[in-house]
């Protein structure tokens, strides 16, 4: 994939590695993208992978694709593969510059012995619970540990014992001596290995102490001769360490950190930790529920590659955090689809039709057009009969003010074929309507002498002969608010939205689709667009709805341009 310079907005990163190019500073772009296998992606890391390896493409440089596996409790091969699939899905390569942290441990081990050599890391004995009343707060400092003077030779041996596997879990740590009483307090000698008798699934049982990531991260970048570390602004207050790791380990290059305001959208979840909660309790159908952010979850839900980077352009890329509405991404798809998508005519809730005065048996195909935004598209043929469905919302025996569709004495236009006129009704014994008994007028057709006539209204159908049974799935917001606004102490999983997924079944949909094909993305006419989802393998039609036809980012802008 290509980029070209003049379609990518300009920011203050994209100035700074330009600057760094142009003064010398840097010979060439060498980016990264290091997620840590314990998940699946989700579109805040669309982002930040279209920062990377954008940048990357822009300036004919690198970019990464590198796993940060050090805590084998939680990673897992599937993660690893799934964020491949995702990450070349969005439209990047890495170019076989695929590499791991695990890679790196024997090296990360040498480099912590330099630093304990250096009298710039310790061992310390104390317990989790003692080490975190000793780091003080953000308004006091903290307090050394009674191990903080312990010999290089001590350290060095007690290091090494530690690596041997001679201790349990917990009983040590080998910890960065720097200061207890820095006003930052992610250098008040930070943790940079622990004791954990936990397989790796990658390395095995060969090591029972990992890195942090706080350590384990910018030894990464450096060993790797990253120029730019690009990461979001929970960072920020991590770099002074992140330089230090790089200086005191004696690293063989020197990456530039710089930080962004990560992606927050409204009414979901944007949580590794709370995404991965929502799985394991089974409060979702899984990772590629199209309720959930995750890049699986909207690419079944019949999101593209395209729209997903086009709003992460558009957005940019800031130095404050902000939250963005989830209607301006659903702006970004209707666009894109509204270019790419077919048109077909699907009723979800059908209400039968008899047009009594069509002949019995005969059945027309009709041309309707596959997509006007695209002339090359072409046209379909649909079957025509006497026994149609139509949206139950587009009859009412008893209209409301302005209502332009089917109704007793009314006439509307069938799409692509001719005006009815509803004659009477058939009810169940509850009221209800079932059947609608109508006329129809022959010369109203395409390219009859009254094909111009005019009507109020205009609705779509299927032949009831020839429809196809299928099941819709409808999606709205997954969260009834945002969780910036639920208190700490909430259960934030109450605040679930309970009509997040709406299923229907019985849907009627034209004959056609029956060629479509899973992730095959369609415009049913006047209801939105739609994909066709994995489940249809399991022999019944089944589609998701991807976005509704309108469009409220577009009403948003407008509004704010006139104002």
């Amino acid at each position: 994939m290509t980029t070209p310079e003049s379609s990518i907005p300009s920011n203050f990163i994209r100035d700074i590695v330009a600057e760094d190019l142009k003064s010398g500073k840097r010979a060439q772009v060498v980016t990264r993208f290091p997620p840590e296998p314990n998940g699946y992606l989700h579109i805040g890391h669309a982002k930040s992978i279209g920062l990377n390896f954008g940048l990357a493409i822009e300036h004919h440089g690198i970019c990464h694709l590198r796993f940060d596996d050090t805590n084998p409790e939680t990673e897992d091969p599937e993660y690893v593969q799934a964020i491949q699939d995702d990450v070349r899905w969005l439209g990047f390569d890495w170019h076989g510059k695929m590499f791991f942290a695990s890679d790196y441990f024997e090296k990360l081990y040498q480099f912590a012995e330099r630093l304990i050599q250096k009298g710039r890391a310790y061992v310390d004995s104390s317990s989790a619970e003692d080490i975190r009343k000793r780091r003080g707060t953000l308004t006091e400092p903290g307090t050394d540990s009674p191990h903080r003077n312990r010999s290089i030779e001590e350290n060095l041996a007690l290091f090494r014992r530690m690596k041997a596997g001679e201790f349990a879990d917990g009983t040590h740590v080998l910890r960065a001596k720097i200061d207890m009483a820095s006003p930052n307090i992610n250098l008040r000698d930070p943790v940079f290995y622990r004791i954990r008798k936990a397989t790796h699934y990658r390395t095995g049982d060969a090591w029972c102490i990992y890195p942090s990531y706080d350590y384990a991260h910018p030894l990464s970048d450096a060993l790797e001769g990253i120029t730019h570390s690009i990461c979001t602004l929970e960072f920020e207050d991590h770099r002074p360490l992140y330089d230090w790791v790089v200086e005191q380990a004696d690293a063989p290059h020197r990456p530039r950190q710089i930080e962004f305001a990560r992606l927050n959208l409204t009414n979901t979840v944007m949580s590794k930790r709370k995404l991965l909660e929502l799985v394991e309790k089974n409060l979702v159908s899984g990772w590629d529920d199209p309720r959930l952010p995750t890049i699986k979850g909207l690419r079944r839900r019949g999101y593209t590659p395209e729209a997903i980077r086009a709003f992460c352009e558009a957005i940019g890329v800031a130095k404050r955090d902000a939250t963005i509405e989830m209607a301006m991404l659903e702006h970004f798809i209707r666009e894109d689809l509204n270019r790419r998508a077919a048109r077909v005519m699907a009723v979800l809730r059908p209400l039968k039709v008899v047009i009594d005065n069509y002949p019995e048996g005969q059945v027309e195909e009709l041309d309707a057009v596959n997509n006007p935004e695209d002339p090359g598209a072409g046209t379909r043929k649909v079957p025509f009969s006497r026994t149609i469905y139509i949206e139950q919302d587009d009859f009412r025996e008893v209209p409301p003010p302005k209502f332009f569709r089917l109704s007793p004495g009314k006439e509307v236009r069938l799409r692509y074929a001719y005006i009815v006129k509803c004659e009477s009704v058939v009810k169940n014994e509850r009221g209800e309507a079932i059947e609608v008994r109508c006329t129809y007028d022959p010369e109203t057709k395409s390219g009859g002498p009254q094909a111009g006539r005019k009507v109020k209204a205009t609705i779509h159908w299927v032949s009831a002969k020839h429809a196809l049974d299928a099941d819709v799935r409808l999606y709205e917001p997954l969260l009834k608010t945002d969780l910036s606004k639920v208190p700490a102490d909430h259960d934030w999983t109450l605040y679930l939205n309970p009509h997040s997924l709406e299923k229907l079944t019985g849907c009627k949909v034209e004959p056609g689709l029956l060629k479509g094909k899973i992730g095959d993305r369609y415009q049913f006419e006047r209801q939105g667009y739609y994909c066709v989802d994995p489940d249809t393998a399991k022999g019944l039609l089944t589609f998701n709805r991807t976005v509704p036809l309108r469009d409220t980012w577009a009403k948003i802008e407008k509004a704010q341009q006139e104002g």
